[in-house]
């Protein structure tokens, strides 16, 4: 026991560079600890760590800058917007494709690593078709001030549907929110705690309906006894006022369909469910030439001015 509780200590404190630069390592690693099923490890890292001590393994941010929509010909404005605990958040404004009425104006929240350059491929067909983007980093993340926490996320996803209801470019009355993964969980929390005027619809890629639900898929009972289910979007997706369309790839590896499934299942009677067969966590929109674009675009249709 003393050497897994040694492991997990190593996994938690120095984990997150492993996992980055040697991810194949931390599989092997996250096999280990999930097999363990002695609870007396887990009392005690709880005891040493903390009751969440695994909550900021949801997190990987980096500081760097890939790419910017310039790169790719789309118009862009750099801002930033303060949140109501008064962290600066940095984020991207893209245009509509030129010559293009804007549809309506997206607001998106990206998934739990990187920063806002690697998101790009996620939302340029949308600029193609002719919405408005509105792009964020979280606390911690790329430009953007301060430090990563659950609660954090939730008021940064509050702050950037507050700022986009602020800019005269926007349209009010059709502000569509789209989130990739982590970003799925924060903002529909966000969304029903604090209801967003102009708000049509909710469209979600690969969330999770729960942080203990997901840690249990990834290290077991340990890795759940190490994380607590607050702010967990299962408890709340029933509140949302608008439409959902949720989609997740069959073979998503990082988050399991049935997460996808839970989430969808505690959703009120308007939703929708598009699964993409053979779709991993971050290529489901470039298979089945296309299926996912021409289906989201058709769903959005019915709220696009």
């Amino acid at each position: 026991m003393v050497t897994r509780l040694l492991l997990l200590l190593g996994l938690l404190g120095g984990g997150r560079v492993l996992a980055r630069e040697e991810p194949g390592k931390m599989d092997a690693v996250w096999a280990a600890v999930k097999k363990a099923e002695d609870n007396r490890l887990a009392v005690i890292a709880r005891t040493i760590l903390g009751k969440d001590a695994g909550n900021q393994w949801f997190y990987f941010p980096s500081k760097d800058e890939p790419c910017t929509p310039g790169k790719y010909g789309i118009a862009f404005e750099d801002v930033q917007f303060a949140t109501a605990d008064g962290v600066q958040l940095h984020a991207w404004f893209l245009a509509a494709a030129k010559g293009r009425n804007a549809k309506g104006t997206v607001v998106f929240s990206h998934g739990n690593t990187g920063s806002l350059g690697y998101y790009l491929g996620l939302v340029d067909w949308l600029v193609r078709d002719g919405y408005q983007i509105l792009m964020y980093d979280y606390r911690g993340f790329g430009k953007s001030a301060g430090s990563p926490t659950r609660e954090g996320l939730v008021v940064d996803a509050e702050a950037a549907f507050a700022y986009a209801a602020t800019r005269r470019d926007v349209a009010k009355g059709n502000i569509i929110s789209f989130a990739h993964s982590l970003g799925g969980a924060t903002s529909i929390v966000a969304l029903c705690r604090k209801p967003v005027p102009g708000l049509r619809a909710v469209i979600t890629d690969s969330a999770f309906a729960s942080y203990q639900g997901m840690a249990a898929a990834v290290a077991g009972d340990l890795g759940r006894n190490l994380v607590t289910d607050e702010l967990a979007p299962q408890d709340v997706v029933a509140k949302l006022p608008v439409p959902l369309l949720m989609i997740h790839g069959t073979a998503d590896a990082v988050v399991p369909i049935a997460q996808g499934h839970q989430l969808y299942a505690a959703a009120n009677e308007h939703k929708t469910f598009f699964e993409v067969v053979g779709g991993r966590h971050f290529d489901s929109l470039c298979r089945n030439n296309g299926e996912y674009r021409k289906k989201t675009l058709a769903w959005l249709g019915q709220f696009a001015n």
